[in-house]
């Protein structure tokens, strides 16, 4: 253990933080490959005073922060958290520390903290602390030069691309709908999709739309990935697709990722990315179905 370490607690970080948190980030990156953070904790980093979260920053005795916990609660599931640590001052016991506070702060809630690429943090999570795996995400890729089917929709239906200031409270609804069982994406409020209007990655272009007489029934939600986020070179993702339940059955899914992926090769790019739930075998199928084939896996650990 670091002599003279201290964990000390934020409901927001200051701006040194912050930029300090995205130097670790950004340097674990480049000793392991995988970004240790997820869309979700950089914007409650970027943003203050979220009421859900708790931001736990490691400090050696000069106060330079060595590492970064990352706690967002939920009204009536267990505290999900996220973990990084500077690669410089690995090996020190700081993680240990991080994760035994992070137990402690969720006290009766229990605690759900993620390892992204299944090799990070693993061992001490699985093992000495004793979580167990309880969810694996897949990460799933597919080559944009490969033969792509044209999509095809019911003759009532059309696809249009979203329009800010018009479309945001049929999507949060559209959207809780087809997520209403996943512990994230079902959960995104109206603050939550403004938040990420704002990110300099939206683009409404890549947001599509099916529609009938007005009435949303799903969506794709493309994302562009600058080179260095996710390779050397820019990728494309699958963001999000989401059908209402009184849809189902009209091919709308298969669809709508046909239309996103065709927009991002439009677009000049030559690879794309999506998550899945691993549990999801009718997803898994369709995305194979589509050419992906899984490339990587995140793994959620349950302390008991």
């Amino acid at each position: 253990m670091t002599a003279g370490l201290r964990i000390t607690t934020a409901d927001a970080l200051t701006d040194d933080d912050r930029a300090r948190v995205a130097e670790i980030e950004a340097a674990a990156v480049d000793v392991d490959g995988v970004a240790p953070l997820d869309d979700q904790v950089r914007l409650d980093v970027a943003h203050r005073g979220e009421p859900a979260v708790q931001h736990l920053l490691a400090r050696l005795p000069d106060a330079t922060v060595a590492g970064y916990a990352h706690l967002r609660r939920t009204e009536d599931g267990p505290v999900s958290a996220h973990l990084v640590i500077d690669p410089a001052h690995r090996r020190h016991g700081i993680a240990t520390a991080l994760v035994r506070r992070m137990i402690a702060e969720s006290g009766a809630a229990g605690l759900r903290v993620w390892a992204h690429g299944d090799e990070a943090a693993a061992g001490l999570l699985s093992g000495r602390l004793g979580f167990r795996r309880v969810r694996d995400l897949w990460q799933m890729r597919r080559a944009l030069d490969a033969p792509l089917t044209p999509p095809t929709y019911p003759a009532d239906v059309i696809v249009r691309t979203f329009e800010v200031g018009r479309d945001e409270a049929a999507w949060v609804d559209v959207n809780a709908a087809a997520f209403a069982s996943h512990p994230e994406q079902g959960r995104l409020t109206a603050d939550d999709l403004h938040q990420r209007i704002g990110q300099p990655w939206f683009d409404p272009l890549g947001l599509f739309l099916a529609e009938r007489d007005g009435t949303l029934l799903g969506y794709h939600w493309t994302k562009v990935h600058l080179p260095g986020e996710k390779a050397a070179h820019a990728m494309g993702e699958v963001y999000a697709v989401g059908v209402s339940p009184d849809a189902q059955g009209l091919g709308l899914g298969k669809a709508l990722t046909a239309t996103g992926l065709l927009h991002l090769r439009a677009r000049g790019l030559t690879e794309v990315l999506l998550y899945v739930e691993a549990d999801n075998g009718p997803a898994v199928a369709v995305y194979e179905k589509l050419g992906f084939t899984p490339y990587a896996v995140d793994v959620m650990y349950e302390y008991p």
